[in-house]
């Protein structure tokens, strides 16, 4: 049983991107979802991060709720 808090520091961590709440902060100001697109559409993310982020939601995995939010902060 994982037994981590999931959070957008640790969802950042998880992708492998900077996660302090100043760099949480910028990404979320420099990265906007165009409409028409969902979140794994979004240009700016790797392959592997998109698999990751579409395998979470896809399987309603422990990450999809920040996921969810993540979402929305970049809309």
């Amino acid at each position: 049983m994982e037994t981590c808090q999931h959070n957008l520091a640790t969802l950042f961590a998880q992708l492998g991107l900077a996660n302090s709440q100043n760099e949480i902060d910028t990404f979320i100001h420099n990265h906007k979802i165009a409409p028409g697109l969902t979140l794994v559409q979004a240009p700016f993310w790797s392959s592997a991060q998109a698999s990751f982020l579409h395998e979470s939601l896809e399987q309603d995995a422990d990450w999809s709720e920040i996921i969810d939010k993540l979402d929305t902060l970049l809309r």
